[in-house]
């Protein structure tokens, strides 16, 4: 009869029947390497654009995860902003002199930051001029033309965004609006900013939801710095 590695006499030839030792010579089990764990599932991307997914609604373009769309509203924002063609910008009719339409400058105006810092007193202590912020031209495209901050959260896209570096901190997301005319004159309109909009270096604010005409050349003040000269003719400036 087999004989265990501790003497035991065994009846069966792999396993002691006194100690359970392994027998002399019996083959030892083999297990499998243990499976690798899964690899971790990718986080999910917006499938309008591919951005990753940091909440319900993407940062890039708006699109609901939950509902599995862009929202209505954000859908007319993305038309609104999208580049058109000289046909689709202007209604038809005799052709315009050449060169460009109606835009708006947008610059940085040291005059109009020092007269807020003087009116806002010891509260201005946190606000600095940009020592750096190139002018940039904007064309006025469409019916209405909004001056603020862009948030795509709040499917808010403003045609005249105001959030790129250095961001004004006395704008608004949606600070004042620019709405075109049949006869083709503008009106200025403040929806309730909240530090109001002035126009031409007036000391007092233009009434909230009060359409106010504006003309070429005149320039509308918004946040703490932010000058926008508007360009309303057609042809060169």
């Amino acid at each position: 009869m087999p004989v265990c590695p501790s003497g035991h006499t065994s009846d069966a030839d792999d396993y002691c029947d006194v100690c359970g030792d392994l027998m002399d010579g019996a083959p030892r089990a083999r297990f499998a390497d243990p499976a690798p764990a899964p690899a971790p599932a990718p986080a999910p991307a917006c499938p309008h654009c591919g951005a990753p997914r940091s909440g319900r609604f993407c940062e890039a373009d708006g699109y609901d995860f939950e509902k599995g769309a862009l929202h209505t509203v954000q859908l007319a924002a993305a038309r609104a902003v999208r580049p058109r063609s000289a046909a689709e910008a202007r209604p038809p009719g005799p052709p315009s002199p050449a060169g460009p339409g109606p835009a708006a400058l947008i610059a940085a105006d040291r005059a109009y930051f020092d007269r807020v810092v003087a009116q806002m007193g010891p509260d201005a202590a946190g606000l600095a001029f940009p020592p750096y912020c190139p002018e940039r031209r904007v064309p006025l495209i469409g019916d209405q033309v909004r001056i603020g901050r862009r948030s795509t959260s709040r499917a808010l896209l403003p045609e005249i965004d105001l959030s790129a570096p250095p961001e004004d901190p006395g704008v608004s997301h949606l600070h004042a609006v620019l709405l075109a005319q049949p006869d083709g004159t503008w009106r200025l309109v403040d929806p309730g900013s909240t530090n109001g909009t002035t126009l031409n270096d007036a000391a007092d604010p233009i009434g909230v939801n009060v359409p106010v005409p504006v003309s070429d050349g005149d320039r509308v003040h918004v946040g703490a710095w932010t000058t926008i000269t508007l360009f309303l003719q057609e042809g060169p400036p």
